[in-house]
């Protein structure tokens, strides 16, 4: 039938439906569309644990902050809402970024560049100021953002694009060292003038890990790693805070020194309390005794202790489990792909995920000094959670890319190192 504007009912419809968001069925036929051998398995495996975590991350901030939101005369399930808005956020950007082709993401990744590292320097500008010791916040009218957390998923592609373009010539230092090197370096120092060195080290295992698998040659990364080293090492000295920092862990042990329990020690102490008293089954969420205005930072870099409390060992055995699922996972997809973007973006989020995992944990656990690294997923923070969400989204992109490119059923698909494939 012709409609009045000349148009057939056929045609408008297609209109429609290109102007429409993806619907359920356009998402389930995008995973169908994956075969239904272990490509398939993996990628709903890798979904259904980024959801759990968000899940579990909206429950344990509302838990963990709504104390104090109460005591400041806010809305008591605010910080639900407010992590739940970024977790919506930050899902819609995963479907977006997942419907993207890498060529696309490859260029993307150039502006974001440009993006990320204004937005790094505008911290020192009037709209930048200071939290927690480290000036690395950003505040943008209402919201405020902290530039250094995007900075991750910036690189975590950026990287991955000059690996892909210049992947025959990687087997020499000075194109592995050009332009990575120097771009990366600018974005630590921007960082660390900040103070935030926790950042700094999730930023230099998350760009090792891209270099590492995608196979560059050993005497190079070595070489790399000594550099990173030293550099950070330079940068934790010209900061006389944390200098002294580090050389309180060291020195002091919170547990039987009751000289610092009412300074720098208080954050560690109530950390280990936290989980004592949750013993094997935990005290019940929303039962927590730390978040009390006890346990500095219990919704973002102390979280950890707060599930431990609430849901105890079997709950943090549960989430550390749900991470190593995770990696695994990733490590998996990865040994399935060819193309060296799909191997860079997939082996650099699982060093991001899993160096931040390991961090966070060991600082709540007293084996590191404190350094301000929220857990994956989890912790509150809305620039976190959406860089990490985003990053998935780009790693489902790189996945559903490969299984097109294979053109065949996914138990085909040549593993990781039996074949270079350039874009």
């Amino acid at each position: 039938m012709t409609t009045a504007g000349g148009d057939t009912e056929e045609s408008r419809g297609n209109r429609l439906r290109v102007w429409s968001l993806p619907s359920v069925q356009s998402a389930q036929s995008w995973v169908l569309s994956l075969g239904r051998g272990p490509l398939r398995a993996l990628t709903l495996a890798l979904i259904a644990i980024v959801l759990l975590l968000v899940g579990i991350g909206i429950i344990m901030v509302q838990s963990a902050s709504q104390v104090v939101a109460v005591a400041n005369g806010e809305f008591p399930i605010e910080a639900m809402l407010r992590q739940g808005a970024y977790a919506a956020l930050g899902l819609a950007g995963l479907v977006v970024f997942a419907r993207l082709s890498t060529a696309r993401l490859r260029k993307l990744s150039w502006l974001l560049l440009f993006l990320g590292l204004c937005l790094q320097l505008l911290v020192y500008s009037p709209l930048g100021y200071e939290a927690g010791g480290n000036r690395n916040w950003l505040r943008l009218g209402p919201v405020s953002m902290q530039p250094a957390e995007f900075m991750k998923l910036v690189l975590l592609l950026w990287v991955s694009s000059v690996i892909a373009a210049k992947k025959p010539l990687m087997t020499k230092w000075l194109h592995v060292w050009l332009p990575i090197l120097p771009v990366v370096a600018l974005s630590m120092f921007i960082n660390v003038l900040g103070g935030d060195l926790g950042t700094l080290m999730v930023l230099a295992v998350l760009v090792f890990g891209c270099l590492y698998f995608s196979q560059i040659r050993l005497r190079i990364l070595a070489g790399i790693a000594l550099v990173a080293a030293l550099g950070i090492a330079v940068m934790t000295m010209i900061k006389p805070n944390r200098v002294f920092r580090v050389l309180h862990f060291m020195e002091v042990d919170c547990l039987t020194n009751r000289e610092h329990a009412n300074d720098m020690c208080w954050q560690s102490l109530n950390g280990f309390w936290a989980l004592a008293g949750g013993g094997v089954f935990g005290v019940g969420v929303g039962n927590s005794k730390a978040k009390w205005s006890w346990l500095p930072e219990a919704e973002t870099d102390f979280i950890f202790a707060i599930i431990g409390e609430e849901l105890g060992l079997i709950g943090t055995i549960s989430v550390i489990a749900l991470y190593v699922a995770l990696i695994v996972v990733l490590l998996a997809l990865m040994g399935r792909c060819v193309m060296p973007f799909s191997i860079s973006v997939l082996g650099g989020l699982t060093a991001w995920i899993g160096a931040q995992m390991m961090i966070n944990i060991a600082v709540v656990l007293g084996y590191v000094p404190v350094l301000g690294v929220p857990l994956p997923f989890i912790s509150a923070g809305g620039t976190s959670l959406v860089s990490l969400l985003l990053a998935v989204g780009a790693a489902l992109a790189c996945i559903r890319e490969e299984a097109k490119y294979s053109g065949r059923s996914d138990d085909s698909v040549q593993p990781l190192g039996s074949a270079v494939m350039t874009e």
